[in-house]
């Protein structure tokens, strides 16, 4: 996540940055933009200089009602293969330099050519000049619970944001909504058109799919809560750091899974994690499939972008790892994958050991080599738990 002048927004000074709220929701329609805009009239109201850079209103009567005597940034025009667009005109927003700005539409992909590819990178850049910024995001956009969102309601969904995002968050708030309350806004036609309605019924607006939704978005609140309490609340010192491990194979579908998974328990932890892969001898880069070699680096990229640190674990006579320069190359007098998760756990002070179901194969080099008991013992006799993921 690097800024325009090649420095990362989230390691400057805080003194120096804005403060950053985000309204989160289990999905569009729960109100999230109404709440940003009811807080904008509230601090207006006290003298604050508040302004809007960009709400989607989505033509929801009640929420553009709510634009009706608050200042307005006006969107900057972009013309994009022959239409005309609209964005955040992130230029004049600094140039104005408000006290707060509401940003609407977090995940949203800029049009090419703008200063940044993504809005929450402009949010950053507001932050980083001194400008607080009151946001909105549904989960689904959020990287490590977008593949859960998938399977729950069945959409891809494309735009998203990293959870090292969330984690720069000075206040995170849920919108919530039952689901009964949710199908009722979409049968008034407070959500989308009546033309949309029936279809969005059959499909996305179910209770079940609601409930799980609404579990999910809890859940992530209530990480970022506890974030901000271990931060700001003295703990006792006897508490223990946590330090997950991800272990991996070049079977890039588990991979993904338990890298996101492993993710998601070290945000929940509010901890450090790393993901190891150990290449084997039919995996070095002369032998390896491309379309494998390929996967494995998308995977690394993937880690990286959730916030893991990649490890990447070789014999020593091999030359080259995979060509991923943010690994940090681990050499071995063998590929031996028992000696290289020990090794890491010892550098890394893991705590917690997270591995795919026993049919992935870095699982069977273990049981085949005779090994498990040695790396069973050794995790127990430094304290280490070990966890299973489907």
């Amino acid at each position: 996540m690097i800024a325009s002048d090649g420095t990362n927004p989230l390691l400057r000074p805080v003194s120096q940055r804005g403060r950053l709220k985000v309204y989160i929701g289990m999905s569009a329609g729960v109100g999230k933009t109404y709440r940003m805009l009811e807080e904008a009239h509230e601090l207006l109201a006290k003298g604050v200089n508040i302004q809007v850079g960009f709400v989607e209103t989505h033509n929801r009567a009640e929420t553009h009602a709510l634009l009706a005597g608050l200042p307005v940034i006006p969107r900057r025009e972009v013309y994009y293969k022959g239409k005309r667009l609209e964005e955040f005109d992130l230029n004049a927003t600094l140039l104005l330099h408000p006290a707060k700005v509401i940003v609407d539409e977090l995940a949203h992909t800029n049009v090419p050519g703008s200063k940044h590819a993504k809005r929450y990178l402009d949010v950053l850049d507001l932050l980083d000049n001194g400008i607080d910024v009151i946001t909105a995001v549904n989960i689904q956009h959020i990287e490590s619970i977008n593949a859960e969102v998938e399977r729950i309601a069945g959409v891809a969904i494309t735009e998203r944001i990293p959870d090292s995002f969330l984690q720069r968050a000075d206040e995170v708030v849920n919108i919530d909504l039952t689901a009964d309350e949710l199908i009722a806004r979409l049968r008034e036609g407070k959500i989308y058109d009546s033309t949309k309605v029936e279809t969005a019924l059959r499909n996305f607006f179910q209770p079940d799919k609601i409930l799980q939704l609404r579990e999910l978005a809890l859940k992530e609140v209530a990480g970022q809560v506890e974030r901000k309490v271990e931060q700001e609340v003295e703990k006792p010192k006897q508490l223990r750091h946590e330090h997950f491990l991800a272990l991996i194979s070049s079977n890039h579908q588990v991979a993904a899974k338990i890298i996101r998974k492993t993710a998601r328990l070290a945000n929940y932890y509010h901890s450090d994690w790393s993901v190891l892969y150990v290449q084997t001898p039919n995996e070095t880069v002369d032998r390896i499939p491309l379309d494998k070699q390929r996967h494995l680096i998308n995977n690394f990229k993937l880690a990286t972008e959730l916030g893991g640190d990649v490890i990447q674990a070789q014999a020593a006579a091999q030359k080259h790892g995979i060509g991923f320069l943010p690994a940090r190359i681990l050499n071995l007098e063998r590929a031996d994958i028992t000696e290289a998760i020990l090794q890491v756990v010892k550098d890394k002070q893991v705590t917690t050991l997270c591995i795919g179901k026993p049919h992935i194969s870095i699982w069977q080099v273990i049981l085949r080599t005779n090994t498990f008991n040695r790396l069973l013992t050794a995790l127990s006799a430094n304290d280490v738990d070990l966890v299973i993921l489907s």
